[in-house]
């Protein structure tokens, strides 16, 4: 926290929970920022369900739906949604848990770093996230409105 809420929205609504959304969104964003160009790239995973094919990332979402798939994501981030409120809300009843922090490091980023380390990673995640949250936003926009892929 920089203390950069020119809004004031803090003063309505506890840090750890903005904190904990700009987190997700951020992730979100990477690894949408990532899908978008692997797929106008022209990467697939094989098999490429019928009707699918030969779609760039803008065009793909209205297929999707037509076709039923986006149904089950739907689903399955519902169920993230629900399952991740339950860390959310013991975080906001003073668990104790920093906000973003699931316990969940399988390739070991931050083993055996000291709090400056640790400090420094956290806050490149979160300047990463911010970034990749406008280039997502500039991606859609000039994929839709100029009706190119990338690069743009």
């Amino acid at each position: 926290d920089v203390g950069f809420d020119p809004l004031r929205i803090s003063d309505y609504v506890p840090m750890d929970y903005l904190r904990e959304a700009e987190l997700k969104h951020g992730r979100i964003c990477m690894l949408a920022t990532v899908g978008w160009i692997v797929v106008d790239t022209g990467m697939r995973v094989s098999p490429v369900p019928a009707g699918l094919e030969g779609l760039t990332a803008a065009t793909a979402h209205q297929a999707s739906v037509a076709q039923g798939g986006l149904g089950q994501v739907f689903g399955w981030i519902a169920l993230a949604e629900m399952v991740s409120w339950i860390g959310i809300s013991q975080m906001l009843q003073g668990s104790g848990r920093a906000a973003g922090d699931f316990g969940f490091d399988p390739m070991g980023f931050n083993k055996n770093k000291t709090e400056a380390q640790t400090a420094a990673m956290k806050l490149k995640e979160v300047k990463n996230g911010r970034l990749a949250m406008l280039a997502f936003s500039g991606i859609c926009t000039q994929s839709v409105l100029f009706d190119k892929t990338f690069p743009f």
